[in-house]
């Protein structure tokens, strides 16, 4: 059974290389079209309901 080196991080970093990949132009689209409907959510149905639930509470 072989042993399992005790290696300090800094010497074993030297083999982690991140690489990371674009995000595709269609995911981008996706997640700009859900903030826009959550901006128009919040401005058309959140604000004017929460304006009556607070000034008058059943």
């Amino acid at each position: 059974m072989s042993r399992v080196e005790q290696t300090d991080a800094r010497s074993e970093h030297q083999f982690h290389h991140y690489r990371g990949n674009r995000i595709p132009w269609f995911v981008r689209l996706m997640w700009v079209c859900f903030w826009c409907f959550v901006a128009y959510y919040v401005a058309v149905y959140l604000v004017p309901s929460l304006r009556i639930e607070l000034i008058s509470p059943p």
